[in-house]
Parts: C-alpha cells; structure tokens; sequence
C-alpha cells in the first residue's frame, strides 16, 4: 500500500517472528480449542508475534490468547482505525491498541466493507513469517491469505481435522502444508 495508519507499538514489525493465524469466523469447538492451546504452548517458549484481522472466531481467539498470556499481537484491519469491526470486538480492539498494534491501510474514517476484507488478507501474510490455518471451510476467506502467503513465499502450516469434515485444513496438509499438532511443531518450524 501507498501508506499504513497505526495505533500502538509499529516495532513489532520489526526484528521479531510473526506467525498469522487465521480460520473460519465460525469455527468448531475443535478448532477454538486447537488455537489456544497450540498459541499457548508456542507463547509459553517464545516471543512471538500473533497476527490476525480481529475477525470473529479464529482471529479473535488468536488475538486473546496473546494478550492473555501477556504477549503481543497486531491487528490488520479492513477498516480505518477510527471504526471497530465488528463492533463486539470492541474491548478487544481498544486492548490490541494499547498493548499491541493495530494497522490499517484505509483512512482512519472508512468503514468495514466486504471488498476491503480480501485485499487486508495480503497484508496479514506480508507481515507474518509463516501461516497457521487452524480451522477452516474450502470455502472461505481464509484460502485468499493463504494463495497470499504462497505468492509471497511463506510456509503454510496448518491444523488436521477430522477426515469427515469439510476441512480447508485437511486440503492443505494434502497439498503440503505442515502438520501442527503441537506447539513444539510450531516452535520447531519457526525457529
């Protein structure tokens, strides 16, 4: 982008492994489960970096169990910093501004559209090291960062489901992503 608005620490792009964690916005308990505990173990020997788009579900679990564990996170928003989207993640939103960073490449003023979502998606792969899909559809935005992480040349690591499910994750694995199914997986692939 031409130009970034931030609120809050702007150093963490800078000399730290950022790992994006993206997924459905209606995830499965599997999948909510998976994420923090897999965060919580990684945050528990590590300073890294959480990166997500403070989506509901996957991102917003990603976000929380950073800050719960009292590590950073960065918030790329496909809305203007003076907007929250969606609104129930607003104490989240404020918290990611205080203690983390949010960031934004529209105006503080534009509100949340759905054209903007996708094109925020590139970010969240740009400013990450690596990608973890814990719980995804094959139908889902969560595809549009991870062909962004691919063009980018990021690793794609993803979470196993259920054979019976209709897993993004599971498509991934069969096409090479790395398993996860530990926080010691993630340590050792990002270090």
């Amino acid at each position: 982008p031409f130009v970034l608005f931030y609120r809050g620490d702007l150093s963490l792009l800078k000399n730290t492994v950022r790992l994006a964690v993206v997924g459905s916005r209606e995830p499965s308990d599997y999948g909510l489960k998976a994420t923090k505990v897999l965060l919580e173990e990684l945050l528990s020997e590590s300073e890294t970096v959480i990166v997500s788009g403070l989506a509901l579900g996957i991102d917003k679990m990603a976000h929380q169990t950073a800050l719960n564990m009292k590590k950073k996170t960065i918030a790329v928003l496909g809305n203007g910093l003076d907007n929250c989207y969606p609104l129930t993640n607003y104490d989240l939103f404020e918290e990611i501004g205080e203690k983390g960073l949010l960031i934004s490449e529209y105006p503080p003023f534009v509100k949340a559209d759905a054209q903007n979502f996708p094109k925020r998606n590139r970010l969240i792969s740009a400013f990450s090291k690596a990608i973890l899909v814990t719980d995804a559809k094959y139908k889902s935005g969560t595809r549009i960062t991870v062909r962004h992480g691919l063009e980018q040349g990021k690793d794609i690591f993803a979470v196993p489901h259920d054979i019976f499910s209709e897993s993004y994750c599971n498509l991934l694995i069969k096409e090479g992503a790395a398993l996860i199914s530990s926080g010691k997986d993630l340590i050792e692939l990002l270090f």
